[in-house]
């Protein structure tokens, strides 16, 4: 997994819109990277809710918020419609981001091992350099936990 210090690689994916992103895009403005499993689930509504309850205090600390998951941009259109959710969200559905982050790996579910999204947030700086990760995500206080943990 990719931890403080370290650049964020130059991938392009697609945003929600379907549109090429590329990472690389991300400099120039702080970033707050978060990693979930999969649009309209329990978790991931209530993470991505809290964060964009908070947008605009992000936003005012000059914070950009980013989430990705392997979720389609279509299926992102309509949780971001949902929940109108204005922040961009990228569909790696190839997991190539989550793969050079080191947030693709094995997780554990009522004993059974499987591969999936390790719910993780990276923040960045504006040259593209992480300077927090947090891999113990509470979904429902998500801003509130990336407050402490950025003071």
């Amino acid at each position: 997994m990719l931890q403080t210090g370290d650049h964020i690689p130059d991938l392009t994916v697609q945003d929600h819109n379907g549109n090429p992103f590329q990472t690389s895009s991300l400099k120039g403005k702080k970033t707050i990277l978060y990693f979930y499993p999969k649009d309209n689930t329990s978790g991931c509504t209530a993470e991505a809710c809290n964060l964009n309850e908070n947008l605009s205090a992000w936003a005012d600390k000059g914070y950009q918020i980013v989430g990705v998951s392997p979720d389609s941009p279509t299926s992102h259109q309509k949780f971001m419609a949902k929940y109108q959710l204005n922040f961009t969200l990228l569909a790696d559905t190839e997991k190539t981001l989550a793969t050079a982050f080191g947030t693709w790996g094995e997780k554990s579910l009522y004993g059974k091992k499987y591969m999936g999204i390790l719910r993780t947030t990276f923040v960045l700086d504006e040259q593209g350099v992480i300077t927090h990760v947090i891999e113990k995500v509470n979904t429902k206080e998500h801003s509130q936990q990336l407050e402490v943990a950025l003071q």
